[in-house]
């Protein structure tokens, strides 16, 4: 890989502006490996790159800009395509507030599709039919029929906009419990809640109904969680 493609690779990915030396540090070894003979050259070749890569985004046939803010490097959308990005971003669903509990059920859901409210109920230890209503409404989970016994109970399974919202082909990309585990408390950011989070469902407790444990009813009213949508308005970052 060439090294403009690395830079434009990391100021793309860049939240905020990324500074010169932190670049340098990213690149160091393989611009050391292309035959940089020292630490000044190897900056000296990236900050070469910086402004070749720069140039190239001026031209007017890219709608972003590279920009050099507050000390650091960043990817933002050009003035003059404001008005297209804004008319966009209004276009866009906004984002899912769902509880621990309704997370924790949509999982269940995920992992044991199609399953019935009592089974799902029996896994996680306490009524989940409040939180059904919740994930149907927001159009995360749809019916599947019915189960063939004693009262027919409905089916649940993931909808559409599942997987719309989590960036998936199809079920079958769905990472394992640990990975999702970790992937809603990377991407949710269950740093910002201020209540303990409530009691996750491990691998063991998707795939075998819970023991002993007398259900209670789920209120649904625990610290939410934001689900935002996977789109490209994340990295637009209008100019000022």
């Amino acid at each position: 890989m060439s090294l403009k493609a690395q830079l434009e690779a990391i100021i793309y990915a860049t939240e905020a502006p990324i500074s010169l030396d932190h670049i340098v540090q990213l690149v160091k070894d393989e611009v050391l490996a292309a035959g940089a003979a020292d630490d000044n050259e190897v900056k000296s070749r990236v900050r070469a790159a910086l402004e070749e890569l720069t140039a190239d985004y001026s031209s007017a046939d890219h709608g972003i800009e590279i920009r050099q803010l507050a000390g650091g490097y960043r990817m933002s959308t050009k003035p003059e395509q404001h008005d297209t990005v804004r008319a966009f971003a209004k276009s866009l669903k906004p984002p899912i507030r769902l509880s621990l509990p309704a997370l924790e059920t949509l999982a269940v859901i995920a992992y044991r599709q199609p399953v019935t409210v009592p089974e799902i109920s029996e896994i996680r230890g306490v009524d989940s039919s409040g939180v059904i209503a919740t994930l149907l409404d927001r159009k995360l989970i749809t019916t599947a029929g019915r189960k063939a016994v004693i009262g027919r109970p409905i089916l649940y399974k993931t909808s559409r906009e599942f997987l719309l919202r989590f960036g998936l082909k199809d079920v079958g990309e769905l990472p394992s419990m640990e990975e999702f585990e970790k992937l809603l408390a990377e991407s949710f950011q269950s740093d910002l809640l201020t209540e303990p989070p409530a009691e996750t469902v491990s691998p063991e407790a998707a795939a075998t109904p819970a023991d002993g444990e007398a259900a209670e009813q789920d209120d649904d009213t625990t610290a939410e969680i934001e689900v935002v949508e996977e789109s490209a308005a994340g990295k637009t970052n209008p100019a000022a």
